[in-house]
């Protein structure tokens, strides 16, 4: 069966106004990107977080686990769903009402706490008080925070996004960008931020994966849903460089553009 808006080499017919009108009308809520099916595609790091998250909430001495912004609820859910052993209690956090929302609808029926904490702000809970704390792709992270509740040898175990990450298309709308701002979120730097806060780091693992967008709606529905890449944006504001993108992809192909993603695992010291 061919799609109906394509052409028999595949490439979507459609006007760039319909493309951007259904990037724009794509609900963002969530970290659920089935929508990008066929659209879009980016390559997963090898340690596959979600799976090994499951494993680590089944680990010894696992009894309370948190997990920070987590989002709709949906890699929790999941990593909940295939681990061997549940902890005795998780809770997660999240910043954004439309995500609180989601994320109480899919995790509250799994007994998991959701608790509205806004970003940025000090974790609402006593020191010590979780054996693992787990994020995956946190705004930044908070390591004085995180390393205060967690117990004397619990695990900090998340995934970040690493810097300049997708940082072609981010240049695309916005010019180069100074190093500073390219090299935020750099591991070497987070390692050195995550030990100044008396963690230990056990690994730290960094990969660059390649990213594919076959259509102009599928870049409006990512810059609408990862908010940080281009702030501000809206279709209205940057719609020049939106129309020379679409016929840039009408004419050459796929955009391609490489998202940085590495694996923290930290360890808070037990008591001498």
């Amino acid at each position: 069966m061919g799609h109906p808006h394509h052409s028999h080499d595949g490439h979507d017919t459609r006007s760039f106004e319909d493309l951007v009108a259904e990037g724009a009308a794509v609900p963002t809520e969530g970290w659920d990107f089935s929508w990008f099916e066929g659209r879009a595609t980016e390559a997963r790091p090898s340690w596959g977080y979600a799976v090994s998250l499951a494993e680590r909430l089944a680990g010894p001495g696992v009894a309370a686990a948190l997990d920070i912004q987590t989002g709709g609820g949906e890699v929790l859910d999941f990593a909940l769903r295939h681990t061997p052993k549940a902890p005795l209690l998780t809770v997660a956090t999240e910043g954004w009402p439309p995500n609180v929302a989601k994320a109480t609808a899919l995790l509250a029926p799994r007994g998991v706490a959701v608790v509205a904490s806004p970003e940025p702000g000090p974790l609402p809970f006593a020191d010590g008080a979780f054996d693992l704390v787990s994020s995956r792709h946190p705004v930044r992270a908070h390591w004085t925070e995180i390393a205060r509740v967690l117990a004397p040898g619990g695990i900090y175990f998340a995934q970040h996004v690493g810097p300049h990450s997708v940082f072609e298309l981010v240049e695309f709308f916005l010019g180069p960008q100074p190093e500073e701002v390219r090299e935020g979120r750099h591991p070497e730097r987070e390692r050195a931020d995550a030990e100044a806060a008396g963690l230990e780091v056990v690994d730290l693992r960094a990969e660059e994966l390649r990213m594919e967008f076959h259509d102009i709606a599928a870049v409006v529905h990512f810059l609408r849903k990862v908010i940080w890449m281009v702030p501000g944006f809206t279709v209205e504001a940057y719609e020049p460089q939106l129309r020379s993108l679409h016929e840039r992809i009408r004419d050459e192909g796929p955009f391609v553009a490489h998202s940085t993603r590495h694996l923290f695992d930290a360890r808070k010291p037990r008591r001498r």
